[in-house]
């Protein structure tokens, strides 16, 4: 597949989405759990943005954070410059669970679920736009098939078709392809960059495999171990090329930079 052109961050855009110093934290019975640690960055329009890191770093919770469904501790978050102070239309999710969708629907009916329940559209209007959107996703044959006869694949699809309808300025992704075989993971991201090229929607793409995030993202955060904090971005044409300076891929460089503490402990412990 030819790596998508892409923007780029510097180009004099204002940044569609603004995250600044933010610190999540949580409770649990025992703890109170920091999440993320004063993490910054900005979303430029039609950005494929990825948060890389290990399990752990915070990088779900950024997400919901982002999403309206957490309050940060610190720091702030603007979208289109507006503070974000909760859930809205204007930030839709896909999850990697594929109980997501409504099983007494139909796919067109989840597609036009969201469409109708926001108030976005109703009638004939919501089922031509979730029409437009099935058909992107290539699934009108199962337009009026029901959730329980669909592979996780199609499921997925359903979710991102479902998602995009609402035609949010982010599109909010958590490892949504992370409970698929290998064949089929590696089919929806391809399927999802050809969506990319087609609509030039913004994404915000949560992720532990570091070739998922070379491929999908233009623009890669990388994320230290928990508590989550930024450890450098990088950009991305989907292609791991080498530098012919080092001979090394970005996807080396990027597991040098996420496992550098690691190694460095590593070292100390065997020359102790």
């Amino acid at each position: 597949m030819t790596p998508p052109s892409t923007p780029t961050a510097d180009d004099g855009r204002a940044p569609l989405l603004q995250v600044s110093g933010v610190t999540l934290q949580y409770k649990t019975e025992q703890h109170l759990v920091t999440a993320t640690y004063r993490v910054s960055f900005d979303v430029f329009r039609a950005d494929r943005f990825v948060v890389l890191g290990p399990s752990g770093c915070g990088k779900s919770t950024l997400l919901k954070a982002v999403g309206g469904y957490m309050t940060p501790t610190e720091g702030n978050m603007r979208l289109k410059g507006v503070p974000v102070r909760g859930p809205g239309p204007d930030r839709m999710f896909v999850f990697q669970e594929f109980d997501q969708l409504l099983p007494w629907k139909t796919v067109k009916q989840n597609v036009m679920f969201a469409l109708q329940s926001s108030g976005k559209m109703r009638g004939q209007a919501a089922e031509a736009q979730a029409m437009r959107y099935i058909e992107k996703v290539n699934l009108v044959k199962f337009a009026n098939s029901y959730p329980h006869t669909l592979s996780g694949g199609m499921k997925q699809r359903v979710a991102i078709a479902r998602a995009m309808a609402m035609e949010p300025d982010v599109l909010l992704m958590d490892e949504p392809f992370a409970a698929l075989d290998a064949l089929t993971r590696r089919r929806m991201q391809e399927e999802l960059l050809q969506l990319w090229e087609d609509t030039r929607f913004t994404v915000l793409f949560v992720t532990h495999s570091i070739p998922e995030a070379v491929l999908i993202g233009n623009r890669i955060l990388l994320m230290s171990p928990h508590p989550g904090q930024v450890k450098g971005e990088l950009n991305s044409d989907g292609s791991d090329p080498v530098d012919p300076a080092t001979g090394r891929k970005l996807s080396d460089r990027i597991h040098d930079v996420l496992f550098a503490d690691r190694i460095e402990e590593q070292e100390a412990l065997h020359h102790g």
